[in-house]
């Protein structure tokens, strides 16, 4: 996958952009750009710690599927019909004569969890809702730099909140107490973030690791807080000897 650099990327993002709101397509992004621009106070440690941007990651409505489709054709981009058949309408990837890819994914983000964004997509002007950023790398069985990275920006840039002016640990905490595997998942590596992960990051002082850490706590408290449903407690009986993800191939991130 090629490396772009972020000026190169935000120009493109705001064409996409500009000209979906001409056309009234509602299309927010996820993913590195998204983090970055959300991040801004910690994107130069993000790319100490090695981060690099290398596509366009976006999420759209299924209704506006069409029009997804002719906005990027207009832009210049070309799409695997092959594999957008495949995928029916979940996603579609789109491919720029530059070599720039575009990931369109369609109501959800369906990997090893699924975040169904139906109803959140317009919370924010430009990106996926900060706890939705946050669901998107923690939804992640086998965390990578990437994710670790990204997660450790968010938490040090964004207060852990009830409301989405923040992360909000309440909806995050209702979205987990009726799935058991999400819950196991994402507290299972925040946990390991905070408490063996970000070692591997000597560039991260004492102060930011607290910080991260208490972040940390705050939400896992909040998750633990929230009443869980009998499906979830009658999972929890099963707990980790039976599978309970799904596989997925690689995702961009």
């Amino acid at each position: 996958m090629d490396v772009f650099p972020f000026e190169l990327l935000h120009q493109e993002h705001r064409r996409i952009s500009t000209e979906a709101q001409k056309r009234g397509i509602s299309i927010r992004l996820l993913g590195a750009l998204a983090f970055h621009l959300r991040c801004p106070q910690y994107t130069p440690l993000r790319t100490q710690l090695g981060r690099e941007l290398s596509d366009l990651d976006y999420v759209a409505l299924s209704r506006q599927w069409n029009g997804v489709i002719d906005l990027l054709t207009a832009l210049g981009y070309e799409f695997d019909e092959r594999r957008a058949m495949l995928h029916g309408r979940d996603r579609v990837l789109f491919f720029h004569p530059t070599g720039l890819r575009v990931d369109i994914f369609f109501d959800q983000l369906d990997m090893c969890h699924r975040i169904d964004f139906r109803e959140r997509l317009t919370i924010d002007e430009e990106t996926i809702s900060l706890a939705d950023l946050l669901l998107e790398k923690m939804q992640i069985v086998r965390i990578t730099d990437k994710d670790i990275i990204d997660t450790i920006a968010l938490l040090l840039e964004h207060p852990v909140t009830s409301t989405d002016q923040g992360i909000n640990a309440d909806y995050i905490a209702r979205r987990l107490a009726g799935d058991w595997g999400f819950y196991y998942t994402l507290t299972t590596n925040l946990r390991r973030i905070g408490e063996e992960l970000m070692d591997r990051y000597p560039q991260l002082d004492d102060q930011v690791r607290q910080r991260v850490r208490d972040q940390i706590r705050q939400l896992l408290d909040r998750i633990e807080a929230e009443p869980k449903s009998l499906k979830w407690k009658a999972r929890a009986k099963v707990g980790p000897s039976v599978q309970w993800y799904k596989d997925v191939g690689e995702l961009v991130r």
